[in-house]
Parts: structure tokens; sequence; C-alpha cells
């Protein structure tokens, strides 16, 4: 028996591989379906079963795709109605896989489909549990993101989700080992943990939301300070769930070379929004006119998501020599599919072409601590609202990143301010959709706050009502 927990950093998310006596299963696979092809060569074995646990918003699965390269049947729990061909496993269905026994259990509450897998040795022990967006560690599934489809409010989900938790999963065995689809990071959950397995009997210890004192309760608990969804949440459910282009044909597409002038051509032709996913500081060193700067060496995939609403968007990429395979891959499991190549020779060509350069005004927090002594500015600070609380400059108002496209127009295009984050990767995103809307009246900090709490710029851990709603 093996079991491998295939966890992908950027998107915070697990899939799992489990195998025995020559037979497999995945669960919850990612778009880019090559690898795990690769591995079931290697070790000898056959697919026998593709587990979903529900319908994913945050990340597009490979379930489509590798059901079509592998025959292998793609399953899903009770209620889920997906325009493909799939098996619709009953409440308790068990799927045998060599010797080990997998068992479906509903927890309807995250998504009206959502299903967990519970696993069995040889000796019908339960071992593990593939708890999808039923259970994180140190959280739960949010309980708003399915109340269009379900035609229900999201106390109503978070009611459900007692259930499946308090009835189904609470009255399991403490030394079952818990496989979460998610961990830190994502947004679909509020509290997780940096851990991405743990025990069952840990969790029933420490988890706030399976220690609460009634049904009441824990549905206050666990809507109480939910986020809104990132916009493409909802479109990815759809590709999830009606299918979507094979990843082979986006990757062939999105890594057409194009020379200068057919990148100019295309971008004029198409409208395509110029990605650019070098760092902050190259971006900030110079870029093409209109790029916006998301950088690959971050939570790229999820800022996307956040920054770009429409999942169909054309996109012209701008990438480090070497990195565009990587990039057009991780655009694709978030639902980017529209990529139309990438500038051949990277920046450096633009350069060599002679071509119009823009730059972002940045300074050191050293310049800046010089700059405004003995001033009042106006200084935006685009971290989370938790980290402005935590601490910030005095005076700063908070502008959260995520929530650009509602206080950019707040903006006063005459009265110049300061921009920061935390290092300065969200504030040089947000520095480059300022610029590419008309916005010149502004000074990035090169390595945000970190950079800031070195000098003696004055700050608070106050939070002032007044700055954060401005």
């Amino acid at each position: 028996m093996k079991i491998e927990q295939i966890y992908t950093g950027c998107l915070a998310q697990g899939a799992y591989y489990i195998e025995s006596k020559g037979e497999a299963v995945i669960i919850d696979p990612l778009r880019e379906t090559q690898p795990y092809i690769d591995r079931l060569t290697k070790d000898g074995v056959s697919l026998k079963y593709i587990f979903e646990t529900h319908f994913h918003a945050d990340f597009v699965s490979g379930h489509v795709d590798l059901s079509l390269k592998t025959k292998a049947p793609i399953v899903y729990g009770p209620t889920a109605n997906p325009e493909f061909e799939v098996i619709i496993a009953t409440d308790n269905q068990i799927f045998q896989v060599g010797d080990l026994k997998i068992k479906v259990l509903h927890t309807p509450g995250h998504t009206l489909e959502s299903t967990c897998y519970l696993l069995s040795d040889e000796n019908g022990k339960d071992i593990a549990l593939f708890s999808g967006d039923t259970l994180f560690l140190g959280d739960v599934g949010r309980p708003d993101l399915a109340q269009k489809a379900a035609n229900m409010t999201q106390g109503d989900l978070a009611g459900l989700l007692y259930d499946s938790l308090y009835k189904k999963i609470m009255p399991l065995a403490d030394d079952v080992t818990v496989y979460p689809a998610h961990g830190a990071g994502s947004a679909c959950g509020k509290n997780m943990m940096k851990e991405t397995i743990d025990s069952l009997g840990n969790q029933k210890k420490m988890n706030y939301a399976l220690n609460q004192p009634s049904k009441e309760a824990f549905i206050e608990a666990v809507t109480d300070g939910l986020l809104p969804p990132p916009a493409y949440f909802g479109l990815n459910v759809a590709m999830n769930k009606k299918g979507y282009e094979s990843f082979d044909n986006v990757l062939s597409q999105g890594l057409t070379a194009l020379t200068v002038q057919d990148f100019e051509n295309i971008a004029e032709q198409t409208g395509a929004l110029i990605l650019d996913t070098r760092t902050n500081s190259d971006f900030a060193n110079g870029f093409i006119p209109q790029s916006i700067n998301i950088g690959i060496n971050g939570d790229f995939a999820p800022w996307v998501g956040a920054m770009i609403v429409d999942v169909k968007q054309p996109i012209l990429l701008v990438t480090d020599e070497g990195k565009e395979e990587e990039v057009v891959t991780r655009l694709s499991r978030v639902g980017f599919d529209n990529v139309l190549g990438y500038l051949n020779g990277g920046f450096h060509a633009w350069l060599a072409a002679q071509k119009e350069v823009d730059f972002v005004n940045r300074i050191t927090a050293i310049t800046f601590a010089e700059q405004i002594q003995g001033k009042e500015p106006m200084v935006i600070d685009v971290r989370a609202a938790s980290e402005y609380e935590s601490e910030h400059v005095e005076e700063a108002y908070s502008k959260p990143l995520a929530y650009i496209n509602e206080w950019i127009n707040t903006i006063e295009p005459t009265e110049h301010f300061y921009l920061h984050c935390a290092g300065g990767y969200r504030s040089m995103i947000a520095a480059s959709i300022l610029q590419a809307r008309g916005y010149r009246n502004f000074t990035e900090i090169a390595g945000g706050f970190t950079a800031i709490v070195q000098t003696n710029i004055p700050k608070t851990d106050f939070v002032c009502q007044s700055k954060v709603l401005k």
C-alpha cells in the first residue's frame, strides 16, 4: 500500500495518489496530467478510478483529461451532475482498490455534492480520510460558495456542514489520518494550519469548528469573517462541471514564440492583456507600457485569479527565458487558457528593438523616511486588513490589493501618495494596475513594510477606523 500527498504550494492544494496490488486511484488531480501518467508507468500500475471530492472553485482539476488518457472512470459523490460521463456514487458505497477499500461519505455543506473518501486497509481498519474541502486542518470549508447553485443561504449550507462533520466524521477513530484538499493560503477557508497532514484526534481537540457547543454556535463561527470569494471561483466551477479544452492544446497555443512585431500586432488586434511575470524589482526597472506585473515567484495563480476578472481574457506573456511553460501551466490551473503566446527573448528582445519602455517610481524605505520627515504624507498600505491591524505606518490608509477594483476610483489623480505592501510583490501588482489605468501620482516602496520597520518612521498597531474605510 502506498499513499502519497502531491502538494502544490502556490495553490495550497493537495492531490493524492493511492496504490495497492497493481491498482491506483488519484484524488483531485491537477490540470496537467503527464506527471500522473509518468508515475503510473514508473510504478507499473493501472489507474482504476479518479475521485473528485467536489466541483472545485479555486483550480481546474485534471479529471477530464486524465480520464480520457487512461480510460479510468471519474467518481463523484451523490447529487453531482457534471456534463460528462462519470460514476455518481451512493452514500456509503465501497470501491475496491487492490487490497484496500474506499468508502464514500457524502458530506454536503461546502457544496451540495461535497464528498469525503474513507480508506480502510486489508484488515478493514480505517486509516485515512481524504476530506476534500469539508474538513481542513484548523478549519472547515467555507459554506458560502454554493449558495446560488443550491438556492440556499450560507447559514443553510453551514447547517448541512455541521451535520456532515458531527454525524459522519467526528465518530471516526482518532488515529485516522486526515488528508485535506487545501492548506494555509487557500481562499476556501479562513483559519487553516500550515501543516498538510494531521490525525483526526488532534483536529477534534484543536479545530474550532469541531468544538462548538451547538449547531447554532457552529453556524455563527464558520460564517463569521468570510471574505468575498475571488471572481474566478465561479468560472472554475463551471469548467470543472462542464469540461474544458485539453491542457495539451492550451500549452501548445501558449508556447507560441512571438517576435516583437508579432507581439505588438496581436496586442493591438486582440486587446490582449500583457502579463509580465518577472520579479517586481526587474519590472520596476523597465516594462512594456500597459503591462500588469504578477510575478511567477509568489502566489501567482491566486493573484491572477483575483486581479483578472475573466478567465477567457486573451493574454500575452512576458517571462524570464525558460519560464514560459511553467507560466502557461500555472495559468491553466486556474482556468486562464487563452494565452496567445509569449515574447520570444523576453523583455531583452523588447529593449533590443528599441521600443517604448515604462518605469515605476520606486524608492527604498530609507529614502521614504527621508522624504516624509516633517510632512504628513498620504500612505496606502495594500496588505490584507489583518496585516494592517497588526502594525502599520502611522496614519496610513488600508486599501487591500484584493479590492483594488473597488478603491482605485477613489484615488485623487493629482494628490501624491506612497504605496507599499509587506515586501514589494503585491504593491508592484497594484502599481502596474494603477499605471495601466493612467495613475502616475505615486511612489512605490521597495521592500515594503518589512523594510519600513527598520526605519524610524512612526508606526502603530491601533486600528484607525476612518483610515480603513475611507
